[in-house]
């Protein structure tokens, strides 16, 4: 076996997307920047930490959305996180697909979907979208 863990994930965002990045994973949604590597930082985006792992919001030259690909980020308090998102006008819509498991959608502030369900890594079937 080679592949062990993820250590990222990237998503794409359009040129000048740092403020409303910050406002939107930083301030809303907690979590906290850390530091992109001088080498890259001319590149535009800006990076976050989630847990163990790192969130990197790339800026992508011919930006489109991606409006099926996307990130799953376990939650501890889904109900709260969604009640929040709601009053920050962000549009969710939970999905009962899956029986056993709670999750919603919404979108970051260029369209990318994003998936907000409770854990999911502790269950042994673990297909989905």
């Amino acid at each position: 076996m080679f592949l062990t863990d993820i250590d990222h994930i990237q998503i794409a965002a359009p040129k000048g997307c740092e403020a409303a990045a910050r406002r939107f994973f930083g301030s809303l949604l907690g979590l906290q920047e850390i530091e992109k590597p001088e080498s890259l930082r001319a590149r535009g985006g800006c990076w976050f930490r989630v847990g163990p792992r790192q969130l990197h919001v790339g800026v992508e030259e011919d930006f489109r959305p991606a409006s099926k690909a996307h990130p799953a980020f376990a939650v501890n308090n889904i109900d709260e996180l969604f009640r929040l998102l709601i009053e920050a006008q962000v549009s969710c819509k939970w999905d009962p697909a899956r029986d056993a498991v709670r999750r919603f959608y919404a979108n970051d502030p260029w369209g990318n979907r994003l998936e907000f369900t409770e854990p999911t890594y502790l269950q042994s079937d673990n297909s989905g979208a």
